[in-house]
C-alpha cells in the first residue's frame, strides 16, 4: 500500500534524529515527543497525564466533553458512554445498521459506473450514528446536520482565531448550529420520558435516551443536558471519521489485492448462502466474519485514522529518566510502532495473518494502537466493527471495482484522505442478487 503521509516521515526522521524523546513546540506549546511501546503504555496508563485537545476541538466540542476530563469525571461520562455501548445492546443494532447500509448500496452504489468512495462512506456512517445514536429519521433535518456536520471538521485543527471568513469561524458557526439540533432533541427525549402515556422509554432506544435515563444510586442523573450534548457531539465524530476513513482504505486496497477480495467474497458468500435472500445479517453472522476484521486490522495498522493524541503532563513526571515538567504537552503517534519492523515483521507488506491469533498485540503490549489504550481505549470498537463488517459484506458480494486514479497516493489533514476522495469504476457481480 502506497501512500504519501508526510507527517509519519517527519516523526520517524525526529526519531532517527533525536532518538525516541525528544522535544519540540506544537501549537505554541512546550512539548514532548514520546514513541515506542513502553511510551504508549506510559501515555495510556499514567496517572500524572491527561488528555489535552487543540483549543480549537475544545471550542467545537465543548468544555464538557470526554476528550479533556479526566479523574471521576471522565470515569461518570465514559460509564455512561458504555451503557449504551454494551454487548447485550451492540446485538441488537446490527439489524438497524444493516438495513441503512442496504438502503446506502441501493441509492448510491447500484446501478452507477463510477462512485466517489470517501464522501459516500462519510454519509453512510453519519447516516447509522443519526438513526442509531440520536434516533434521527432521514428528513430535512438529518440532511442540515450533515451538512453543518461537514462544515464542522473542516476547522477542528485550525488555528482558533475567531475572525470572518476563516475556516475556524466558520467551523464554529457549524458547531452552533449542529448543538441546537442535538439539544432540541435532547429537551424533547426529555418531555417524552415526563409524558405518562409514553411509558418509560427504553435504554435501548438511542444515546440521547439512554443517557437521560442513566441515574447514580440517589436517583439524581448521571448527566446534565450540556453534557450530552457535548458527549454526543464527540460520538458523532468518533463514530464517523474512523470508520468511514477505515472502509475507505479497505476499498482502496482491495482494489489491486486479488487474492484478499477472493477470500474476502468467499467468507461473505458462505455467509449469504445460509441466509434467506433479503433477511437482515445477525450477530452471529458477524462472528464469522473474522478474515475480513482481519484485513481490517492490517488496514488500521498500516494506515492508522488518528494519527496521534495529545497528553498534559498534571505534575511534574518522569519516563525513561527524563523529566516532564508540569503543564508540558506530550505527544504520541500510532504509525511508529505499526512500522516498527522488531514488532512486525516486514512493516509495509500486507498481511493480515498477523491478526490470526492477535499474536501482534500479545508480543508487544501497547504495539498496536489503531484504537488506543488504557483507560481511554476507544469505547466504540465493537460499534465501528459492526459498521465495517456489515458494509463491507454488501460491498464485495454485489460489486467488484477498480480505481479510476493511476497515483494511489493519500494526505492527512488530519486524518488520512486518498487522492480525490478515491473515485473508482464499479460493476455489478452476476452471482449476487442485485
Amino acid at each position: 500500500m502506497r501512500g504519501g503521509d508526510g507527517g509519519s516521515r517527519w516523526v520517524q526522521d525526529r526519531i532517527d534524529r533525536y532518538g525516541p524523546v525528544s522535544k519540540l513546540s506544537l501549537f505554541g506549546t512546550p512539548t514532548v515527543l514520546l514513541a515506542g511501546p513502553a511510551a504508549n503504555k506510559f501515555l495510556f496508563f499514567s496517572s500524572a497525564l491527561s488528555t489535552r485537545q487543540p483549543r480549537s476541538v475544545q471550542r467545537i466540542l465543548g468544555e464538557n466533553s470526554i476528550l479533556d476530563l479526566h479523574g471521576a469525571d471522565h470515569r461518570r461520562v465514559r460509564g455512561a458512554l458504555l451503557e449504551f455501548l454494551r454487548p447485550d445492546m451492540l446485538k441488537m443494532y446490527v439489524g438497524r445498521i444493516d438495513a441503512e447500509v442496504r438502503r446506502h448500496v441501493e441509492e448510491n452504489w447500484a446501478g452507477r459506473g463510477t462512485v466517489t468512495v470517501l464522501p459516500l462512506m462519510k454519509r453512510l456512517t453519519f447516516d447509522i450514528i443519526s438513526a442509531l445514536l440520536f434516533g434521527l429519521q432521514r428528513g430535512a433535518v438529518r440532511d442540515a446536520l450533515a451538512g453543518d456536520f461537514a462544515h464542522m471538521m473542516k476547522g477542528m485543527w485550525a488555528i482558533p482565531a475567531n475572525l470572518p471568513f476563516t475556516a475556524f469561524s466558520r467551523s464554529l458557526k457549524a458547531s452552533g448550529r449542529a448543538r441546537r439540533v442535538l439539544a432540541g432533541i435532547t429537551r424533547e427525549k426529555k418531555a417524552g420520558r415526563r409524558q405518562p402515556e409514553h411509558g418509560k422509554a427504553p435504554r435501548s432506544n438511542d444515546l440521547i435516551t439512554c443517557l437521560l435515563g442513566l441515574t447514580d444510586s440517589h436517583g439524581e442523573r448521571l448527566l446534565s443536558d450540556e453534557e450530552i450534548v457535548d458527549n454526543a457531539m464527540v460520538a458523532l465524530i468518533a463514530g464517523h471519521d474512523t470508520s468511514s476513513i477505515l472502509m475507505t482504505f479497505m476499498v482502496r486496497h482491495l482494489a489491486n489485492d486479488d487474492a484478499t477480495l477472493a477470500a474476502m467474497v468467499q467468507e461473505h458468500e458462505e455467509i449469504a448462502m445460509n441466509k434467506a435472500e433479503g433477511e437482515a445479517l445477525t450477530w452471529e453472522d458477524l462472528t464469522k466474519m473474522k478474515f475480513t476484521w482481519r484485513v481490517a486490522q492490517e488496514i488500521l495498522r498500516i494506515v492508522p485514522p488518528i494519527f496521534g493524541n495529545f497528553r498534559r503532563a498534571l505534575e511534574d513526571v518522569e519516563f525513561d529518566g527524563y523529566l516532564i515538567p508540569k503543564g508540558w504537552q506530550v505527544f504520541w503517534t500510532a504509525n511508529v510502532t505499526h512500522m516498527d519492523a522488531s514488532i512486525f515483521h516486514e512493516p509495509a507488506k500486507f498481511d493480515p495473518s498477523r491478526f490470526e491469533n492477535q499474536a501482534a498485540s500479545a508480543a508487544a503490549p501497547c504495539s498496536f494502537v489503531a484504537f488506543g489504550g488504557g483507560p481511554r481505549i476507544c469505547p466504540g470498537i465493537e460499534f465501528s466493527r459492526i459498521e465495517t463488517l456489515v458494509t463491507m459484506h454488501h460491498l464485495v458480494r454485489h460489486f467488484r471495482w477498480k480505481l479510476c486514479c493511476k497515483e494511489n497516493t493519500f494526505v492527512r489533514d488530519p486524518m488520512p484522505s486518498p487522492l480525490r476522495g478515491l473515485p473508482i469504476q464499479i460493476e455489478q457481480r452476476t452471482s449476487a442478487p442485485p
